[in-house]
């Protein structure tokens, strides 16, 4: 299943690296939908989740509305540590929903699917990576959204400061991770920037591993619903405890109260040597060090075969409010961003995403996004499997390993609290 599942990322990949290469530079620049030709002025309000890219939406938003003087935008963006989900449910609770909003699909699609318009007939729709459509579209074959973009994740490591420490070659095994950084401390250099103080942290990206590294993830999934696969005894989750205890003991002072943006800037600034990140922190560190040489490194459980995979997915989509009062303006902005030159240009290099479109051409990534293609292609991905998780699971995974980072319980304990919050919500 992961051999599968890294095939068909990396052969979707190279499809659209070859169809961008081949593909009409005379696009239109936004589709046929056009707003109600009056001179009426209509405002469209987004959710962004991603604090990151921020600055770069808002000045695409204003491209836009240079070519689409009717059309208007508010932006509101929560992320970062924040509570996306809770902003957004409180948003529709209180009658202000917003026009477009991110979704992360499979199980979220099904809770939110009775919000959303179809939009299985997009223009766009036509030139979408299988692995994009997969999470938004439902068992019917209708797709509800547009992904932002192909991401991963890791062990962002600085390359300089490893050469430092007499690292020569990257790690791709548990042992070979230790080993590391032990060098890199008896160099007087921090080994890694742990953010524990916030739950996404551990409890979906660190905690997604030993579930995608399950020989079947979906099935391993299910079978924790149906009770015939526990979280003790299970290989992969047994192994995730060298990996926590490897963090906390060769990381930064206070991990516990360590959060996102603080982490990011340890690294950035040479302060630690390995981040366990995305690349969508990409941005965020070359604007405090513009020349950091950084790649990835996987986050092996164990020093076995196939351990060195990085996980690979879809980090949210954008989908449009069925109550909207704006759809087709909606509609049309969501073509434009990802037909137009412009809107292509701000996706792979203001962005700086990977795009999950064959007609747009992965160029202008930094490090990180290089990075994460050289192990597509070289089928050395994993899923990302949280969206798949009992609705709040993962924020009580979070709790979970955040106590046994304090040393308030043992590991045994948190394995039964993993399991306990699970099993309270089936």
């Amino acid at each position: 299943m992961k051999r599968l599942l890294g095939f068909c990322l990396s052969m979707v990949l190279s499809v659209g690296i070859l169809a961008a290469c081949g593909s009409n530079s005379e696009e239109s620049s936004g589709g046929e939908v056009k707003s109600d030709g009056s001179d009426k002025v209509v405002t469209l309000n987004i959710f962004n989740p991603k604090v990151e890219t921020a600055d770069e939406l808002q000045e695409l938003l204003k491209e836009f509305e240079a070519e689409h003087p009717n059309i208007k935008f508010t932006l509101e963006t929560i992320g970062g540590g924040a509570d996306g989900d809770a902003a957004l449910k409180a948003k529709f609770a209180s009658g202000q929903a917003p026009d477009i909003f991110p979704n992360g699909g499979f199980n979220q699609l099904e809770l939110w699917k009775e919000h959303l318009v179809d939009l299985s007939d997009e223009p766009w729709v036509e030139h979408l990576l299988p692995i994009g459509a997969a999470p938004m579209t439902d068992e019917d074959g209708k797709l509800y959204g547009m992904p932002f973009n192909l991401e991963g994740y890791g062990f962002i490591y600085n390359k300089d400061l490893f050469e430092q420490a007499g690292v020569t070659e990257a790690p791709k095994t548990i042992s070979e991770l230790i080993d590391a950084a032990e060098k890199l401390e008896q160099n007087g250099i921090t080994p890694f920037a742990a953010g524990y103080g916030e739950w996404w942290v551990v409890g979906q990206h660190l905690i997604n591993v030993p579930f995608a590294q399950q020989d079947d993830p979906n099935a391993f999934i299910e079978n924790l619903t149906n009770g015939t696969e526990t979280f003790k005894g299970n290989s992969h989750f047994e192994n995730f405890k060298q990996i926590i205890d490897a963090e906390i003991k060769f990381g930064n002072t206070n991990p516990l109260t360590t959060d996102y943006n603080t982490q990011v800037t340890l690294f950035a600034t040479g302060q630690a040597a390995m981040l366990q990140q995305g690349n969508w922190t990409e941005n965020m560190i070359y604007e405090i060090n513009p020349d950091m040489n950084m790649a990835f490194l996987p986050i092996p459980l164990n020093d076995e075969e196939g351990a060195d995979r990085l996980p690979v997915g879809v980090p949210n989509s954008w989908v449009i409010n069925k109550n909207s009062e704006h759809i087709e303006e909606a509609k049309l902005f969501l073509n434009w961003m990802v037909s137009s030159e412009v809107g292509k240009r701000y996706i792979t290099e203001e962005f700086a995403f990977i795009p999950a479109f064959d007609n747009i051409e992965p160029t202008g990534l930094g490090a990180l996004g290089e990075s994460i293609l050289e192990y597509s292609l070289a089928d050395k991905t994993i899923p990302w499997t949280w969206f798949m998780w009992l609705d709040g699971a993962n924020q009580d995974f979070g709790a979970a390993i955040q106590e046994y980072a304090a040393e308030q319980i043992d590991y045994e304990t948190m394995l039964e609290r993993l399991q306990t919050a699970w099993d309270s919500r089936k």
